[in-house]
């Protein structure tokens, strides 16, 4: 089947229903709902699904052969609700409770950041407090967003609230921008954050960096969160919230490939809005993301 034809999976991967049988799969979560700007990310799994006919199966920076040793697929998307973000949120935790139980990893393709917290839910359900490497211009710990408590800028700051997280296991990368109070990356660090300003990894590699967060997330089990925003929006304008000043597409590799050797548990790859990048860069990008986290979960083989 040419690139072009065929049903539009990730990677052209099998579509199939159930998780039960697969090491990995990669699952799309069409929702906006708890979006406060520009909404458009309930567009992104779809367009991701699309520009990753593009990908072939072997990576040849690192030589990851995930075909060869995983069986993965696509098992679709979460039927969320368009009109209700709390009924969206239990069909969410109710689908990741099914791949979790079954031993599939996923990673998941947004949807706004919302869909982290139920994501989290499940998986400390089936893996106790877990640690998190959050990869954002936002530290999405707001306590409330024009008075709600579950919005995409306050998933992580429930989660510490409801132990999801193992505090002392957790760093985020790539924070920065303006703010609504001077100390608003302040309340990360007082949880045991290793925090990681945008300013701090211009102009390097961040390979250093990542050999210092494995050994501080390493030694259980390991999420990570992706936001597309964490790229400077020059690489990816397609989504809700641009902050200039950003990573570079090479540092955002860097990130998930200096993530090998860790207990990934999922990952996502979140806020891609395909109605502000018509040509479908920021989607190309965020397909090539989702796959190189793909070659960092535990037992792929390289060649």
């Amino acid at each position: 089947m040419p690139r072009s034809g065929g049903i539009a999976t990730m990677m052209r991967l099998p579509a199939v229903s159930d998780p039960a049988g697969l090491d990995a799969c990669f699952i799309g979560i069409p929702f906006d709902t708890g979006t406060s700007n520009r909404t458009g990310t309930r567009f992104g799994p779809r367009q991701i699904r699309a520009e990753s006919s593009l990908l072939r199966p072997y990576n040849m920076a690192t030589r990851a052969a995930p075909f060869d040793s995983l069986r993965v697929a696509d098992i679709g998307d979460v039927a969320v609700n368009p009109y209700n973000l709390l009924d969206s949120i239990g069909r969410i935790e109710q689908a990741f409770d099914r791949i979790a139980a079954v031993g599939c990893r996923p990673i998941t393709l947004g949807g706004d950041h919302t869909i982290t917290l139920p994501i989290l839910r499940a998986m400390r359900r089936k893996h106790g407090p877990v640690g998190l490497v959050h990869v954002d211009a936002h530290a999405d710990v707001n306590d409330t967003m024009f008075g709600e408590k579950i919005c995409h800028g306050t998933p992580f700051r429930r989660a510490v609230e409801e132990g999801l997280l193992d505090c002392s296991r957790v760093a985020q990368i790539g924070l920065r921008g303006t703010g609504y109070s001077a100390g608003d990356f302040d309340w990360c660090r007082k949880q045991g954050f290793r925090v990681i300003q945008a300013e701090e990894c211009w102009h390097r590699s961040l390979a250093p960096m990542m050999a210092e967060i494995r050994e501080r997330v390493g030694g259980g089990p390991v999420y990570l969160s992706y936001d597309i925003d964490s790229l400077d929006p020059a690489f990816a304008p397609g989504t809700g919230t641009p902050e200039i000043g950003g990573l570079t597409v090479p540092q955002g590799l860097e990130i998930i490939r200096g993530m090998a050797g860790l207990d990934i548990v999922g990952a996502d790859l979140v806020e891609v809005s395909p109605p502000y990048d018509p040509v479908g860069t920021t989607a190309l990008t965020g397909a090539n993301l989702a796959y190189e986290m793909l070659c960092v979960l535990p037992g792929v083989e390289h060649r």
